[in-house]
């Protein structure tokens, strides 16, 4: 993969505060993701994944250590600086869908493309929805809102949304949480295929031991550390 990760954590510690208690979620991690990893950070609830899939998506900062997304240090940036990094890099996955209910598998699927200005012309930002569409195999269903979809169908349409502003990063948090295991199998096997076709970063935060199974690079936490880190090669055998 390329010589620079596409993500780094060097000695990352966040401590929330419960009034003035301290409450430390992340305790001194450090990692690399490469560029078209499929990442699994795993461990029990408290463990600190959510925390760090949020400083990746620079929704939080670290309270010590460093976070670089493609070798920018996110610390020191300004609220307009992150809020491009965001748009331009990173796109977002949710075990809630996040769905806007009043519009239709298409218009969901574009609204982060809205978000610029439309900066696509039309012609070309309509080719790429569609695109879409079809990559997640909804193209019978676009016309349709997310009330009138199963669970499985709108996490396909949050996942194609996700991928919208073509990002080079996609953040996962339990995204088969709320599917039965049949369907978070199939919207796996989704990530998977995408990852490996448009090189996107994925990185999960999950419990789901099929995501651990098939994943490239799987980062284990505990108690806020980095209890056990394993690449493996290319891993395709839980994709067919």
């Amino acid at each position: 993969m390329g010589s620079k990760p596409i993500v780094e954590l060097a000695d990352v510690r966040k401590v929330y505060f419960l009034g003035k208690t301290e409450v430390p979620a992340v305790r001194g991690v450090t990692f690399n993701i490469e560029k078209g990893d499929f990442i699994s950070i795993a461990g029990p609830s408290g463990s600190g994944k959510t925390t760090i899939l949020n400083l990746i998506g620079c929704v939080d900062t670290p309270t010590e250590g460093k976070v670089r997304i493609d070798g920018v240090e996110t610390g020191g940036l300004g609220d307009r600086q992150i809020t491009s990094i965001r748009h331009r890099m990173i796109g977002f996955i949710f075990q809630t869908f996040n769905l806007i209910p009043v519009l239709t598998v298409s218009e969901n699927i574009e609204f982060p493309l809205l978000l610029d200005g439309g900066g696509r012309a039309r012609g070309e930002r309509r080719e790429w929805i569609e695109t879409l569409i079809e990559e997640v195999g909804l193209g019978q269903w676009r016309k349709h809102r997310p009330g009138e979809l199963s669970g499985g169908q709108r996490q396909r349409v949050a996942i194609a949304r996700a991928l919208a502003t073509r990002p080079r990063i996609v953040l996962a948090d339990e995204p088969t949480a709320n599917l039965d295991s049949a369907t978070g199998q199939s919207i796996i096997q989704l990530m998977k295929k995408i990852n490996r076709e448009m090189e996107t970063t994925f990185i999960f935060s999950t419990h789901d031991p099929t995501i651990v199974r098939i994943a490239d690079h799987v980062i284990n936490l505990h108690d806020g550390t980095v209890a056990h880190e394993e690449r493996r090669e290319a891993n395709h055998a839980g994709a067919r």
